[in-house]
């Protein structure tokens, strides 16, 4: 972690770095009031807003701000700390950063702010994660789950486990501490309590891909032939006119494709080129990009015209029929882009086929992070072998109950390899 050095204050804007109404430049570090204190008119105290000016080594003003000062032991940090209130012009934001530039203070790294708050023992490792989550979330469940972990849930459970798992390893020690002639016979595996904790932490570890679902999104294609109605369909689900509709074949080219939230899942929609024997090279090139992203779909919802027989739907698609106010069609999934007609079906539909391969786990903590996933199994798996070697030799027992616990350990941060970190804190954006 050579680019943490943690023995400078740093600073970084937090806001968005474009004119707004207001901008906040944040820095954390021993000695970073002492610093900041001759070139701010106002009085640093801690946990107060205090209102001045802030001014430039000539002395001239800068700026009107309001800077809310931390002393050690509180704030985002835990050391101390002041965040910097300024109106949100690029002149001001450049004007305050060259300033504390020039007076002791160093420009952060990504995730910088979260990992001395992680460092200082602010947080652990699941709810730094948690903190980039909450930021990257794109739904309101992805949201939810986030700020769940933010305030500890994952690692209270993980601590409870490892308890439970420390309990049973003491206990096991104590037949150890004999000599091999005198191991008392009362000592019984604890199998049922074992396989209630791998029960737990493989149902936490379930939950990684409906968290994946609902944070990351999904690609979900829209194909079929020529006129099929897939620009329809395409629009009504985006509830804006985006894609070109007319009784024309050959209408799309090219694939389009935007954002949107789908049964409250956040997708990636593509409307595609028809699929037929091309007219041209531009509508051959059309159709071949249709084919590679239908490879690349999380789910394929393959548009047929009415009553178009299905023989070309791909294996897995979702099948669902066009103009259903024409063909009164009205028979397994099928919309209409004029009335309106069992659209609100088809995207309950498509939502469900979304998450239909989905194990929600029997736990109410949700996880979004593959090495958390990843510790969870490695600990489970321990366990499991622990089950297994019952009865092999208590010393084996105990190196796959400690086999466990290290793999918890490193859940929460309390083993962890400096690679690993710097690796997920360069993933933070500025100013975290």
């Amino acid at each position: 972690m050579s680019s943490y050095a943690v023995d400078e204050p740093i600073y970084a804007l937090a806001t968005a770095y474009q004119p707004s109404a207001l901008a906040v430049i944040r820095a954390s570090g021993e000695g970073s009031w002492d610093l900041l204190r001759p070139y701010f008119s106002g009085r640093l105290s801690s946990g107060k807003a205090s209102h001045g000016y802030i001014s430039g080594k000539d002395g001239k003003a800068i700026d009107e701000v309001v800077v809310v000062s931390y002393a050690k032991g509180h704030g985002y940090t835990s050391e101390e700390a002041f965040e910097i209130m300024s109106h949100g012009s690029i002149a001001v934001i450049k004007a305050i950063s060259g300033l504390l530039d020039s007076i002791g203070f160093r420009r952060a790294e990504r995730g910088e702010f979260t990992y001395r708050a992680f460092l200082h023992g602010r947080i652990d490792l699941t709810e730094a994660e948690a903190v980039e989550e909450i930021v990257s979330s794109r739904s309101d469940r992805a949201r939810s789950d986030a700020l769940s972990r933010l305030s500890g849930t994952l690692r209270t459970a993980a601590l409870q486990m490892k308890d439970d798992i420390l309990d049973i390893l003491a206990s096991l020690e104590v037949q150890l501490d004999y000599g091999e002639d005198e191991i008392p016979e009362d000592w019984e595996f604890p199998e049922e309590r074992i396989l209630e904790i791998i029960s737990r932490l493989e149902g936490i570890a379930s939950t990684y891909a409906s968290s994946r679902l609902y944070s990351h999104g999904a690609l979900v294609v829209l194909a079929g032939r020529a006129n099929a109605g897939k620009s329809s369909l395409y629009n009504a689900l985006l509830k804006e006119d985006r894609s070109i509709v007319s009784p024309e074949e050959g209408t799309t080219r090219d694939y389009i494709e935007s954002d949107a939230s789908i049964a409250g899942i956040p997708v990636r929609l593509v409307d595609t080129a028809g699929l037929r024997k091309a007219g041209g090279a531009v509508e051959a090139e059309g159709i071949r990009r249709t084919e590679e992203m239908m490879e690349s779909a999380d789910l394929i919802v393959y548009v047929l015209d009415g009553d178009e027989d299905d023989s070309s739907v791909p294996a897995g698609a979702l099948t669902v029929r066009s103009k259903r106010d024409i063909t009164g069609i009205d028979e397994g999934l099928s919309f209409s882009s004029v009335t309106g007609e069992g659209l609100d079906v088809v995207i309950e539909a498509i939502g469900e086929a979304l998450s239909r391969d989905i194990v929600h786990g029997s736990d109410d903590i949700r996880i979004d992070s593959e090495r958390q996933r990843d510790c969870l199994l490695s600990a489970a798996s321990a366990l499991r072998e622990a089950v297994d070697a019952k009865s092999s030799g208590y010393d084996v027992i105990a190196l796959f109950l400690q086999s466990s616990l290290d793999s918890l350990s490193v859940l929460v941060g309390d083993i962890t390899a400096d690679d690993v970190l710097e690796r997920l804190f360069s993933s933070f954006c500025l100013g975290k």
